[in-house]
């Protein structure tokens, strides 16, 4: 079942690099007393996810935290040293916190995840964006197949 507004956001973990190497952040830890927007894309490197979504988020940071955001967050089902790798390629800093869905199984609590395995990459997350208060689910956006319209970081900002 997806995840829809009002609803808790599932319990879990997502791998982080740390300053000491691969680490993790629970879901506990990322939206407990905090107001998160959790971006996913389908993949890091992926020409619409390296392009337009992630450079929108960080290109609005401070116009999201502005509206009393503590944390932007991506995800996607990539391994912690791909997520980290691209948050540099893409100069992130610290205006978006990179999250390995790895195995995908957070994609899969939410009930978003995409079969792309006619693509040649596996079972991913769908590109959506989640506005959490205090880790209830207060805007759910999911893009339809190919698009990036309700996700992107300008309707994010609309909808705060």
């Amino acid at each position: 079942m997806t995840i829809s507004v009002g609803e808790k956001m599932p319990t879990g973990a997502f791998g982080i690099m740390t300053d000491a190497g691969p680490g993790a952040i629970s879901t506990d830890d990322l939206f407990s007393g905090k107001k998160v927007v959790l971006v996913s894309v389908p993949g890091a490197f992926t020409p619409t996810c390296s392009m337009n979504h992630l450079p929108g988020f960080v290109d609005q940071a401070a116009a999201l935290k502005a509206k009393n955001v503590d944390t932007i967050a991506c995800m996607a089902v990539n391994d912690v040293f791909v997520m980290d790798a691209w948050g540099k390629d893409r100069s992130v800093g610290n205006d978006v916190m990179m999250l390995a869905d790895g195995n995908g199984e957070y994609s899969q609590a939410l009930g978003l995840e995409l079969d792309a395995t006619g693509f040649g990459m596996g079972m991913r997350g769908q590109r959506f964006a989640i506005v959490v208060d205090d880790g209830v689910a207060t805007h759910v956006a999911i893009e339809a197949p190919g698009q990036l319209e309700v996700s992107k970081a300008e309707a994010i900002l609309e909808a705060l």
